[in-house]
């Protein structure tokens, strides 16, 4: 299974070559050209000597990881987040280190807690990974400073149709633009695999200054905190709802008549769809949509539970919707493009 496949490799902000290479060979049989460019962003085309407005779309191979930034006397490895990690999910859970090295994040036993201890939650700070070394010289031995520890989640199906893994913030959009590259389409068709998304959407903001396309869709992963502590308000997307479409977010104010538009084509097609009742946050629509002129640029995303942590959960539903809700969108594309650009006031 794809999903499976790029859930269980291991690729953080800045060190996305395991899924470069993985993505590289599962689409080099279906597009014309593929490039890596200076940030690292694996760079794919379809029908590029075509010369008709240009399609981008983007998904990005990061995860959130840790980085040692530290070895103590005694052997212990201290870290800080890459990407934004709660610390508080992270005692006692297993990392894997350099491919092989498993450590155990460990923290002060709650019976050494003091009173006061106990009433806050542990900070980086306070947590360190365990490999079993005894010194520091041992641990040197295995480990340097800026090697990063991973989270170990297998992906596998449980429950009614949902799949639980690590890295589906994005790994569930390079599946999908994997599947969207074994179609055929009559107009230029660019992917980009983006790095560096968690740490600052900083590969997207290269990739669509070189590309320079006339549209953009983001495929990502978002939150979906449909759970019992929570009132309905603040669930954000719910799982089995389907692909959820952005309104507006951090970086991002999104155009009402391309969210129209995919409301309309959602709605003739018998597709799910939902909104994302949220606006904290960010995705690679940030920058691109700023790019050069500016692009206008639509976001689809499958909703996650659990998001940026060791274990997060999606519906088998919502990925199928999406994947078939952007294809019936790139179906559209070329008679909405019109000539030469896209109108977003006029022609969408």
């Amino acid at each position: 299974m794809l999903l499976k496949s790029l859930s269980e490799l291991n690729g953080t902000s800045g060190a996305e070559g395991l899924v470069r290479n993985f993505l590289r060979q599962e689409i080099e049989p279906f597009v014309e050209k593929i490039s890596i460019d200076k940030m690292g962003n694996l760079i794919a085309t379809k029908n590029g000597h075509l010369t008709a407005p240009k399609v981008m779309i983007t998904a990005h191979m990061d995860e959130v990881a840790l980085m040692i930034v530290e070895i103590t006397g005694d052997g212990f490895l201290k870290f800080r987040a890459v990407g934004g990690i709660d610390a508080r999910i992270l005692v006692s859970k297993p990392v894997q280190i350099n491919g092989s090295l498993v450590g155990v994040i460990g923290a002060k036993a709650i019976h050494l807690q003091k009173r006061q201890e106990r009433q806050k939650a542990l900070s980086f700070d306070q947590l360190y990974i365990d490999i079993g070394a005894k010194s520091k010289e041992e641990a040197s031995g295995k480990v340097k400073l800026g090697d990063y520890a991973y989270f170990m989640t297998k992906c596998e199906p449980f429950g009614e149709g949902l799949y639980k893994g690590k890295a589906f913030d994005d790994r569930v959009g390079c599946a999908i633009l994997v599947e969207l590259l074994k179609q055929d389409y009559d107009f230029p068709l660019v992917a980009a695999f983006t790095v560096q998304e968690e740490v600052g959407l900083r590969g997207a903001k290269v990739a669509a200054y070189h590309l320079a396309p006339d549209f953009a869709i983001v495929i990502e992963g978002t939150v979906a905190a449909d759970v019992a502590d929570r009132e309905e308000e603040g669930w954000v997307t719910e799982l089995g709802k389907g692909p959820a479409c952005s309104l507006m977010d951090r970086t991002t104010l999104y155009s009402p008549q391309l969210i129209q538009w995919v409301t309309d084509l959602a709605r003739q097609k018998g597709i799910p769809l939902q909104f994302r009742r949220g606006t904290s946050g960010g995705n690679d629509a940030g920058p691109i949509h700023l790019s050069k002129a500016g692009i206008p640029t639509l976001v689809l995303s499958v909703p996650c539970r659990y998001i940026h942590s060791f274990v997060s959960v999606i519906s088998e539903k919502d990925y199928t919707a999406c994947l078939k809700l952007v294809t019936e969108l790139l179906k559209e594309l070329p008679g909405k493009l019109g000539a030469s650009s896209i109108d977003t006031e006029v022609n969408v």
